[in-house]
């Protein structure tokens, strides 16, 4: 005689809540402008799932950042002289992570999508509003303020810690072109025919506490 059990073994599945928020490092990679790197912060809300029986837990919310990064430009067409325009953008984002078991759920390795929305970019110093950008005769640090609205972004990262508290390094980058509505523009680009292209890139380290 054989005893048999239909049921599985039951695993109790861990749901929480978690509040973040850090410091990040930014910039835009793009070959239209000479561009250099601007720090921001960073906050957010997230549900977290952890699944003792999987090799993986997830976890979904939203985040929301400032951040700074500059371009380079000049006072007026007969200054020789490179000076950073300081921009900041706001972002609002959607992320969906998955948290792959490294060393249980100590150390988990996160990647997942994100959808954003962003406003557009903003004059750190509103005086430099009308300076021009290098590699333009025409073209203001004003002009360029238009940016898409709506992108798609990837995130990859490492989380360590215990189950109510963790540190989190995290790098986003983006998948859609952030300057794709300035060539839907009448800007004065002279001979430089080059279509507008720039995708966001983002490192943050962040702590998060979890009830």
């Amino acid at each position: 005689v054989t005893k048999s059990f239909a049921q599985p073994k039951n695993y109790k599945i861990k749901n929480g809540f978690g509040l973040s928020g850090g410091i990040t490092q930014y910039e835009i990679i793009t070959d239209n402008f000479e561009t250099t790197k601007g720090d921001g912060w960073i906050g957010g809300m997230s549900a977290t799932v952890s699944l003792p029986h999987r090799w993986y837990g997830v976890s979904y919310g939203m985040q929301l950042s400032e951040n700074t990064f500059g371009i380079m430009g000049r006072l007026n067409n007969t200054d020789v002289t490179q000076q950073e325009i300081e921009y900041k953008v706001f972002k609002a984002q959607l992320v969906f992570l998955f948290h792959i078991k490294l060393v249980e759920d100590f150390i988990t390795l996160d990647a997942g999508p994100s959808l954003q929305y962003n406003s557009k970019l903003e004059l750190v110093d509103d005086m430099q509003e009308d300076y021009f950008i290098s590699g333009y005769n025409n073209l203001t640090a004003k002009d360029i303020s238009e940016i898409s609205n709506i992108n798609f972004n990837g995130a990859i990262g490492i989380s360590a810690g215990f189950s109510h508290f963790r540190f989190k390094a995290q790098y986003l980058y983006g998948f859609t072109n952030m300057f794709s509505k300035l060539n839907d523009q009448d800007l004065d680009v002279g001979d430089n025919k080059a279509k507008f292209k720039g995708t966001q890139s983002m490192i943050a380290l962040t702590a998060m506490i979890t009830f």
